[in-house]
């Protein structure tokens, strides 16, 4: 799990990279549609880039518009940045070439790291991105992440802008990214002044449809190659905002809203569970969750084993290897039943299980159960989210830092999608590869 810890690069570094390369070369592209490589290409082009592939298996043909090479070394134009989407222990030869043609950035794609490489490419005088997306990171930078609910990090006075090529700047760039105070969260995380009209509420977006650019553009949404509004059921701006802040406020990397708490809890267990699964829960339950959990996840073929939260050893001793979860309530409703949330969750780890609590009663002003080891958190929040008792809903928040591909535990999200052609989810998004299944 810690490898899935982003290395925290600043902001201001990755936009300076990005703004100012222009010519990249993706070390292991691939011809098949449905692979990151080739989404993260595609999406590279539409935003002003040339992307040169590099594949021995498909040097001499073209991919996208652009002629594929063998190495990085058959390249006969000028390269500004390579982008790996190899194994880490190939980055070292990688590395090697990338010096030799006079690259100036070497990036290296989510789950890819090599420490000794990237001091190579440093002592070369490169500059070096690890275990990161640069489609992902263009995209939060430019806004387009936030559409579905993902914590960019970043709340400013103006419209999100694009990490588009510009005049570089003289001064030097921060080494890290503001560190924004909970009441400033809750403000305005997720929330960005109206371009048009510099409006700074967020308005209701009262629409179901969405004008796409052309056909392929509507395709690249629908198949999940770009980040945008397709309908109103799957993204909303007005929902997204709600989703980005709640996963700011809980420190978690995305969120994805549902229509109330129950439809959270049950948008979470069908993310995970296949009929014949089980999962444990704490018997201190809000009675609604007691109910779904024990009577109506059994229509779909779903047991729930609750325990005694008084004692961790509890939840150990009523594991299957059938069980998918643990569920706990850390302030349970209404008893108030505080449940040690760290001793659950090292329960759950070492069972390779992620640990799901709900935060409803306890808000993450009181609490945030993913600095404890929680890995996904939902709320109801009517409750005290809202708190003024006239607006149903409910959330889902992951924190980004369960390794979903252990044990091939979770095929839902490692194995090929059938609706998404292949689609396989925590290869393509990651750390919020669970939210993104979720919307889905």
């Amino acid at each position: 799990m810690a490898d899935l810890e982003p290395i925290p690069y600043s902001d201001a570094k990755i936009r300076s990279i990005l703004e100012r390369v222009r010519t990249i070369a993706l070390v292991g592209a691939s011809a098949n549609w449905n692979r990151p490589s080739y989404f993260v290409m595609k999406y590279l082009q539409g935003k002003g880039y040339r992307v040169i592939p590099v594949n021995p298996g498909i040097a001499g043909k073209p991919l996208l518009g652009e002629m594929a090479y063998a190495s990085l070394r058959d390249i006969p134009d000028p390269v500004d940045m390579v982008d790996v989407f190899r194994n880490s222990d190939e980055a070292p030869g990688i590395v090697a070439d990338a010096i030799a043609i006079g690259a100036r950035v070497v990036w290296m794609q989510l789950g890819v790291r090599n420490d000794e490489a990237a001091k190579t490419a440093e002592a070369a005088g490169l500059e070096v991105i690890m275990n990161r997306c640069p489609k992902i990171e263009f995209g939060r930078l430019g806004g387009e992440l936030s559409w579905s609910g993902v914590n960019s990090g970043i709340i400013q006075n103006r419209p999100p802008a694009a990490p588009l090529q510009r005049r570089a700047k003289s001064r030097p760039a921060p080494s890290q990214n503001l560190d924004y105070g909970f009441e400033t969260r809750a403000i305005h995380a997720g929330a960005a002044p109206d371009p048009t009209t510099g409006a700074r509420s967020t308005p209701i977006y009262q629409t179901t449809a969405y004008v796409f650019d052309d056909v392929d553009h509507a395709a690249s949404l629908f198949n999940l190659h770009n980040f945008g509004y397709i309908y109103s059921r799957l993204t909303n701006p007005t929902v997204a905002v709600l989703e980005e802040r709640v996963a700011a406020l809980e420190g978690g990397r995305a969120a994805v809203a549902a229509s109330s708490g129950h439809a959270a809890q049950f948008l979470t267990f069908f993310t995970l569970m296949e009929p014949g699964n089980e999962f444990v829960a704490s018997r201190n339950l809000y009675g609604g969750s007691l109910t779904q959990f024990g009577l109506s996840f059994k229509k779909l073929g779903w047991t729930c084993h609750f325990v005694d939260p008084a004692d961790p050893e509890n939840f150990r001793k009523a594991l299957t290897p059938k069980c998918k979860a643990i569920f706990i309530e850390n302030l349970a409703n209404p008893g108030g039943v505080v449940v040690d949330i760290r001793r659950v969750a090292d329960v759950a780890h070492e069972a390779g299980l992620p640990l799901i609590v709900d935060n409803t009663l306890a808000t993450p002003y009181l609490c945030r159960p993913i600095e404890h080891g929680a890995d996904v958190v939902v709320h109801s929040t009517t409750k005290f989210l809202a708190g003024h008792g006239n607006a149903l809903g409910g959330v889902v928040v992951e924190s980004g830092r369960f390794d979903w591909s252990q044990g091939g535990r979770f095929p839902s999200l490692t194995d090929p999608e059938p609706a998404y052609h292949g689609l396989k989810f925590f290869e393509n998004f990651g750390d919020f590869a669970f939210t993104m299944k979720a919307r889905a």
